[in-house]
């Protein structure tokens, strides 16, 4: 019988008795460093992930911005004016043999807090109306679709700096109303 206790281990002081209290405490060390691991790689899995989609939705799109032409209408960099709006709405007649009744109030726009061109605008008031009656009279009922603002626009803009006034210059012209009724 002896030698079968031998061989089941079961010698009170034998080596096979000490392994399991040895084992217990040497694979705790081991066993946390692995779930330390698991952890820190899980991290760094979730933060590349986070760097990387958002460089694709564009959070981050520093390296993409100078293949992107940008504009003063994307960057919001447009300068901020003042406007004139005491022109008041004029009303005319397209030059057409129907012609077409046009009603228009328009707004110019200066450089913001510039006084000097705030007074030679209110100064020339009279002629301004009176160029914008003229300006619309010559037009047709063509000239004076959606599609042509800009242009019309523009013509205001080059002629009152050109022609009307003499110290300052305006940046803009809007129209608050431009109504062209064929009747």
């Amino acid at each position: 019988m002896a030698d079968e206790d031998e061989g089941l281990g079961l010698d009170e002081g034998g080596d096979a008795g000490a392994a399991p209290a040895k084992g217990g405490k040497g694979l705790l060390i081991p066993g946390l460093l692995k779930w330390v691991a698991i952890g820190l790689a899980a991290i760094i899995l979730i933060v590349t992930v986070v760097v990387i989609t958002m460089k694709v939705v564009g959070g981050n799109n520093t390296g993409t911005s100078a293949a992107i032409p940008m504009t003063e209408e994307y960057t919001g960099a447009k300068e901020v004016l003042d406007w004139y709006t005491s022109l008041g709405l004029i009303q005319t007649h397209t030059m057409e043999a129907n012609p077409t009744s046009v009603r228009v109030d328009v707004v110019l726009g200066y450089k913001k807090e510039d006084k000097a061109t705030s007074t030679e605008i209110t100064q020339r008031t009279v002629e301004l109306k009176d160029f914008l009656r003229r300006y619309f009279t010559q037009k047709t009922k063509k000239e004076l679709e959606p599609n042509n603002e800009e242009n019309l626009k523009i013509e205001i803009r080059n002629y009152i700096n050109d022609s009307i006034l003499s110290s300052s210059k305006i940046k803009e012209v809007r129209f608050m109303q431009l109504d062209a009724i064929q009747q």
